[in-house]
């Protein structure tokens, strides 16, 4: 009796070892089976770091330029014996850089015309926007109809006699965006307005930017 109770006990022993030793290559496999789990998530959420990194901070967009804040020093025209202009004010050109890095532009021309004709032109010179902000640069603009005098056959004459001034401005500027201090691209700053003077009131009526 006392062998069959010896070996009825050493079998449980037995059986329980084995068991026991499934439970933990369980437990072993369950944990191994999280790692590879939260290793697949770590490796997922890195993906659309990248991914987001790649289209938002790493994404070059042309910076905008945009004419603003006249204020109109001179104003002096006359319709005989010929249509004439001689216009001065104070302007703010904006700069602004969108992007996640500096933007270095070299020297700019913003040309003042009048039905395509150039009636006068100021320079931008060269500098340096910061990241995600905006350069205000103040220009002193002066206009004049001396250029018109050879072309003829525009509508100035009915404008001045209308009492309203329309001209257009156009420029570009060339430079460069620096992204991480060690990627650079060529980007251009364009602009394109369109403005009115109110001569009785002697004032700016319409500035439209695009």
């Amino acid at each position: 009796m006392a062998e069959k109770t010896h070996e009825t006990t050493s079998g449980h022993s037995k059986r329980d070892e084995e068991s026991g030793s499934r439970s933990s290559e369980e437990l072993k496999r369950q944990k191994r089976k999280k790692i590879f789990i939260y290793i697949a998530i770590f490796a997922v959420f890195q993906v659309i770091v990248i991914a987001v990194f790649a289209l938002v901070v790493m994404r070059v967009k042309s910076p905008k330029l945009r004419l603003s804040d006249i204020e109109l020093r001179t104003l002096n025209t006359a319709t005989s014996p010929a249509p004439t202009f001689d216009v001065v004010f104070g302007a703010e050109v904006r700069i602004k850089n969108p992007n996640f890095g500096p933007y270095k532009f070299e020297t700019g021309v913003v040309s003042f015309t009048y039905e395509g004709i150039v009636v006068g032109q100021v320079l931008i010179p060269k500098g340096k926007v910061g990241m995600k902000s905006t350069k205000e640069v103040d220009v002193t603009v002066g206009l004049s109809s001396q250029n018109l005098a050879a072309v003829g056959n525009n509508n100035l004459g009915s404008e001045l006699s209308a009492g309203i001034l329309t001209l257009s401005s156009s420029t570009a500027i060339r430079g460069k965006v620096e992204l991480l201090g060690i990627m650079k691209k060529n980007k251009a700053a364009e602009m394109n307005c369109f403005l009115a003077f109110d001569l009785a009131s002697r004032m700016v009526r319409t500035l439209y930017c695009e």
